[in-house]
């Protein structure tokens, strides 16, 4: 009886205090968006502001290459070829209808979401390398196919392609023309996708993935539709690949073939490795290093072409020592000062 009394009271508030802080890591994520963000806007030049809304768009991307490898497991190297599809979509209509920049965003994000969910029909019965190497050759079969066919410039037809001639720039959304504001508008973005990955985190889609993550066995004697889940991680990196894809449309206002390469897709899985897979922040890094470090570099003089062995030496650190990425070293920083503050 005793062992009763003392129980039930000690178990009783944890259910309180859990549903008190499940919305502080959104808030957390929509700070620190907005304070960075802040300070790019004011610092920058025209220069870092393209390259720093480029870096935002594909920090979405990362995000969607974190749920399925940071939250399944599941290694997919097709997610720039995802990109790609959103801009070819997002052109698409934004040339041929010209309806609202968020109109052609949104059927680009959609119908990325739809191939993502195509792409990973293999993973729902395969995995590891086999995985991989499926998501690489559908990766390949873009290249091939959007080497043929290009991107739509405003020309007539299903393609939409001008042939050099009378080529046109998509038009960016009224209330974001110039470069800070668009800057601003794909951050918004951004930490609104962020948010949305992090939302599933800690949510029944979170746990369910976990679950799956440990073995399907478990995930499935716990009740959880294994392959349902999948199909949900997928459409949802997909989306975020094909919102990534429209925000660069709408930043250059054209995109070209050969920036979608299948080896982009092997950097990007690469540098979300490296950013870290399991922090939201880590796909932030990860867009960071993608567009960021080259652009330094060429303001600097230097080859951009040097970053490939810089982050193939990144790669190699964080998988030898640092599994979870410079996002996870910032979060262990970040728990032993706050440990040493207590104290």
């Amino acid at each position: 009886m005793n062992t009763q009394r003392t129980l039930v009271p000690a178990a009783v508030p944890l259910a309180p205090e859990a549903t008190v802080r499940k919305p502080r890591p959104l808030l957390a994520v929509a700070l620190a968006m907005a304070i960075f963000s802040a300070a790019i806007a004011l610092l920058a030049n025209a220069f870092w502001l393209s390259a720093l809304t480029s870096a935002m768009a594909l920090s979405l991307s990362v995000a969607g290459v974190a749920v399925l490898y940071g939250q399944l497991g599941l290694v997919s190297l097709c997610q720039f070829a995802l990109v790609g599809v959103g801009g070819w979509v997002t052109l698409r209509i934004g040339h041929g209808l010209q309806p609202p920049f968020e109109v052609s965003l949104l059927a680009g994000g959609v119908v990325a979401a739809l191939l993502g969910l195509l792409f990973g029909v293999p993973a729902l019965r395969l995995r590891g390398l086999y995985l991989a190497l499926v998501t690489l050759m559908l990766a390949g079969a873009f290249q091939i196919v959007i080497s043929a066919w290009g991107f739509p410039d405003g020309g007539p037809g299903f393609l939409g392609r001008a042939d050099g001639v009378g080529r046109s720039m998509l038009a960016r959304p009224a209330l974001a023309t110039e470069a800070v504001p668009y800057f601003l508008y794909c951050a918004v973005i951004a930490t609104l996708g962020l948010m949305l990955v992090q939302a599933h985190k800690i949510t029944r889609p979170g746990r369910a993935w976990a679950l799956i993550r440990k073995g399907e066995t478990v995930a499935i004697a716990s009740g959880v539709n294994v392959l349902a889940y999948k199909a949900w991680a997928f459409a949802l990196s997909g989306f975020l690949a094909g919102i990534a894809g429209g925000l660069l449309a709408g930043n250059v206002g054209q995109l070209e073939g050969r920036a979608f390469s299948a080896f982009e897709s092997l950097n990007l899985f690469a540098l979300a490795t490296v950013g870290g897979a399991f922090h939201w922040y880590g796909a932030v890094i990860a867009g960071l290093l993608l567009r960021a470090l080259p652009a330094l570099l060429t303001d600097l003089g230097i080859d951009g072409y040097v970053t490939i062995g810089i982050f193939g030496v990144a790669l190699f650190h964080a998988l030898a020592t640092a599994p979870t990425g410079i996002a996870g070293k910032i979060a262990s920083l970040l728990e032993r000062v706050s440990r040493g503050a207590e104290r």
